[in-house]
């Protein structure tokens, strides 16, 4: 993990302890590879990543079938038995995801990842990769 990204936990836990009932915090790239968590073991965050680059690849196909649609996709929150998760675009090649108890404030939440998102956005970028292995 680069030094950038592991200055980032601060950020992360400040949204957790924003927003009450908020679980886990996870920053991860569009492949599914964990860059930075909260609140969650390193197994529970890899399994979330990695969970995620599948969804949000479906959020874009979906996107993408709406009519004047760049196709890109911002925000999914999906309703479980006992839980909301949140995942949300958090620049090039990067997203936001939450995991949080059901009595969440789910305005609340969407307010807190969008500000995260906006103030450190630049941060959250994640190089494109390359063929071989490195970023640019």
């Amino acid at each position: 993990m680069t030094q950038r990204l592991a200055n980032m936990d601060w950020m992360l836990k400040d949204l957790a302890a924003g927003v009450p009932q908020t679980r886990h915090v996870v920053l991860l790239s569009a492949d599914g590879l964990r860059m930075a968590q909260y609140g969650a073991d390193t197994d529970v965050a890899d399994r979330l990543a990695a969970a995620c680059a599948g969804l949000q690849s479906l959020a874009t196909a979906v996107a993408s079938e709406l009519p004047h649609s760049e196709g890109q996709m911002r925000m999914v929150v999906i309703e479980m038995d006992r839980g909301f998760f949140y995942l949300m675009a958090a620049g090039a090649g990067a997203y936001l995801a939450v995991l949080a108890d059901e009595g969440v404030d789910a305005g609340l939440m969407g307010q807190r990842m969008r500000d995260l998102v906006l103030r450190i956005g630049e941060h959250l970028s994640s190089p494109p990769r390359h063929e071989d292995g490195a970023s640019q």
